[in-house]
């Protein structure tokens, strides 16, 4: 026997034997430890339906939509004032009054000085009579030859005298009675009233201040309509260009962060503000406030509608790369899914197609793509 050849056979029979245990460890690997590393360390989350809004969001702050502040027209000091911060009032209610003493002491010189000119005027009107009584009888004096034509020049002159001096008091007279509309306004606004109808919001000016009109009105108080309520929300540039009249809109308070109030975008001011070299842009939308739970000044977190889509199929915002999910078989093998996307906000991605709602997509550990491509993490579909 050759040994020669019998220990290259043994070597050959051991050389098998080997690849043969290589590559049943090698199958075993595979399809029980690399299998289980493609689902071990995963999370899934099933695909549902919901809803998606795409926001823009903003920070704003309340105002009436219709207010007016309430200032003295004249000079003086104010006496009193007849309502407190928060009274409801009805339109031309007494609201302050301011010391009327040299206004009542100018209406009463000049009603005087007009009674004055008033006789005066009654003595003219006299007078006139007089002079047209002389003129006409040295008319017909001077016709009978019984007068001479000096007289009767003198007679025609004093009538006219009469009647200029009559003319002149009645000048006077309008102006003395324009004086005394003036003064009797002035009077009147030493006591001011309410425009409208409303509630005391503010009152800056204080009881025995001295007021001086002289240059500008001062502003004594401000008065709102707080059942219809306005919000500015300041919306950066970058935002701006999304947004249009109409779009639906909605706020929490502060003081209630779980309420939803909704309105609709009114406008946006095309002048922007810029603040710490920020451009922002006022957008102005109205809403009701009949429980009166909303005040001025309030601040408010705003959120505009971009777009919407309601009971849609949905899945996590990060599930999603591309156009592609990794879905979770039933097998608990791991697959690369191809869907049709739609809107998209920070949250949820709407499925359009796809997937199917009960479907379960990765949300964490899924295989890389390099394992995908290499057959060792799962396949592409």
């Amino acid at each position: 026997m050759d040994l020669s050849r019998l220990s290259f056979a043994r070597v050959f029979v051991v050389l098998i034997f080997v690849a043969a245990l290589a590559g049943g460890a090698f199958w075993a690997y595979y399809h029980f430890y690399a299998a289980s590393n493609n689902t071990a360390d995963v999370t899934t989350t099933a695909v549902s339906r919901g809803d998606i809004d795409v926001l823009v969001s903003a920070t704003g702050v309340l105002e009436p939509s219709n207010f007016v502040d309430v200032g003295a027209q004249v000079s003086g000091q104010l006496d009193v004032i007849h309502v407190r911060v928060g009274e409801q009032i009805g339109k031309d209610q007494l609201l302050a009054e301011i010391d009327p003493t040299i206004y009542l002491a100018r209406v009463d010189a000049n009603r005087a000085q007009l009674k004055n000119q008033q006789a005066q005027l009654a003595d003219r009107k006299a007078q006139l009579t007089l002079a047209d009584i002389q003129f006409q009888r040295q008319t017909n004096l001077f016709a009978e030859d019984a007068t001479t034509r000096e007289n009767l020049q003198i007679a025609e002159a004093s009538l006219s005298s009469a009647g200029a001096q009559l003319a002149m008091l009645q000048a006077q007279l309008e102006q003395t009675a324009s004086t005394l509309r003036a003064e009797e306004a002035n009077l009147d606004y030493a006591r001011i009233y309410s425009t409208m109808a409303g509630t005391v919001v503010s009152i800056t000016a204080r009881q025995g201040q001295t007021l001086n009109t002289s240059q500008q009105a001062p502003v004594l108080m401000r008065i709102a309509d707080l059942s219809d309520m306005k919000v500015r929300a300041q919306v950066s540039e970058a935002d701006v260009g999304r947004l249009a009249p109409g779009d639906k809109v909605y706020f929490t308070t502060l003081g209630e962060p779980g309420k939803q109030i909704y309105g609709q975008l009114d406008y946006i001011e095309p002048t922007p503000e810029v603040l710490n070299n920020v451009v922002l842009y006022n957008a102005f939308f109205s809403v009701p406030n009949e429980a009166g739970r909303l005040l001025p000044s309030m601040t408010a977190q705003v959120f505009f509608v971009v777009e919407q889509a309601r009971d849609i199929l949905r899945v996590p915002a990060a599930t999603v790369v591309g156009d592609q999910v990794w879905l979770q078989q039933g097998s608990g093998e791991l697959v690369q899914r191809k869907i049709e996307v739609g809107i998209s906000n920070r949250i949820y991605t709407e499925v359009r197609a796809g997937l199917a709602a009960g479907d379960r997509v990765v949300t964490g550990g899924a295989p890389s793509r390099q394992a995908a491509s290499s057959g060792m993490g799962g396949r592409l579909r």
